[in-house]
């Protein structure tokens, strides 16, 4: 199946999409901009500036959303206003927030990973709806790609240098517990990034330098690839008033001008397959 090309390369570094009744549609981010794109119906992106890094939104049940930023974490109202957390480090670790999503519980969790990519300088952060925050791993390198099962008893998560998609049992008391292997991405098909899940309990993943979108079972077989003419493949999601449309970003960080000339560009892909709702912030 080919991929339409939605918009023009308009971020550096996109990642995060996500679609939302409550926004009117698709939201993500460019992240390194500290920018939260919005899409509207007749295709024009509108940008909001939310701080140096945009790492991940995600929708309130309130309203608005719920937003990973460089050091934490802020929370836009659903009338637009934005109020910054207190940082979780003030010091220059030369650290930042990376992806996250939400759990069956409505806490939030966004995982942080070093500037220079070091080992194990990351952590996954969870923040509940009375603000509190709690540390759910430590010793992460790039923290990406965290997304539930249909039935909300395993989550899906990659720390991407391990080239592993993750699952692990979950319970809102025990959290995240008993991390075991789904599949081992081969590190000629690309590095495992951003992550969803469809209605089936299938995992579709994003291959970062693998210019791939791959399907697997909740076994782990690969049974459905989407090749992109981009090369930086970052992250996907389920959109479109039916949950029937794929929608991919990408990225040209660290690319030379003219090189990959679609790289940052949002792609949608029809495949056959609807996803779930949207996990929301309970703040």
């Amino acid at each position: 199946m080919r991929p339409e090309q939605v918009t023009d390369p308009i971020a550096y570094h996109a990642e995060g999409p996500v679609w939302s009744p409550r926004w009117g549609g698709l939201r993500w981010v460019d992240m390194l901009a500290g920018d939260v794109l919005s899409l509207s119906d007749d295709g024009t992106v509108t940008r909001r500036h939310v701080g140096d890094v945009a790492a991940a939104v995600r929708p309130r049940r309130r309203g608005g959303a719920v937003i990973g930023v460089e050091r934490g974490f802020a929370l836009e109202d659903a009338d637009g206003t934005l109020t910054h957390l207190p940082e979780l480090w003030d010091d220059d670790r030369g650290i930042r927030m990376n992806e996250g999503g939400c759990d069956p519980d409505g806490r939030f969790y966004c995982g942080s990973m070093a500037y220079d990519k070091r080992p194990d300088a990351g952590t996954l952060y969870r923040l509940a709806p009375d603000g509190s925050v709690t540390v759910i791993l430590t010793g992460v390198t790039v923290s990406n790609g965290l997304e539930w099962s249909p039935d909300g008893t395993h989550a899906y998560y990659n720390d991407t240098p391990t080239q592993r998609i993750a699952v692990l049992a979950y319970d809102r008391e025990s959290g995240l517990t008993a991390q075991r292997t789904l599949v081992t991405v081969p590190v000629e098909a690309g590095r495992p990034d951003g992550l969803t899940v469809d209605v089936q309990g299938g995992v579709w993943v994003a291959l970062n330098n693998g210019g791939a979108v791959r399907r697997y079972s909740p076994s782990g077989v690969l049974d459905e690839v989407i090749e992109l003419p981009a090369r930086k493949v970052t992250a996907c999601t389920f959109g479109g008033p039916r949950l029937d449309e794929l929608f991919i970003t990408t990225s040209r960080e660290d690319l030379e001008p003219g090189e990959d000339p679609t790289a940052g560009s949002l792609f949608r892909a029809r495949v056959g397959i609807t996803g779930l709702p949207v996990r929301e912030f309970a703040g």
